[in-house]
């Protein structure tokens, strides 16, 4: 048997940036608290991996606010969905984003 058959050799090479790195791939997000007028921001740096429920739970707690009425949306106001990776979400968004504590937003229905 040939043990070096079947693993396909076709590993998903990093395109440019980072691609040297032996250690998993990391993105950095600067997250600003909209809910204070001071607007403080905390730069977090995570795993390309980590799921984004991670990042908006980690964030919430940075700012000492409740994880789960909380949202993290786009500079220009956009939605993140956080049942994606945070480096899809790097991707697609870049690395401003905002912290917004939805419990000041409305009640529940």
């Amino acid at each position: 048997g040939d043990p070096e058959g079947g693993a396909g050799g076709r590993g998903r090479t990093g395109r440019g940036v980072g691609a040297q790195m032996t250690e998993a791939a990391k993105v950095k997000f600067k997250i600003t608290l909209t809910s204070d007028p001071k607007l403080p921001y905390k730069v977090l740096t995570v795993p390309e991996a980590a799921p984004f429920t991670a990042v908006l739970k980690f964030a919430a707690e940075e700012f000492k606010v409740p994880a789960q009425t909380s949202a993290i949306i786009t500079n220009d106001g956009v939605g993140i969905n956080p049942g994606q990776s945070a480096g899809n979400v790097f991707l697609k968004h870049g690395s401003e984003l905002r912290l917004i504590p939805r419990d000041r937003v409305g009640g529940r229905a």
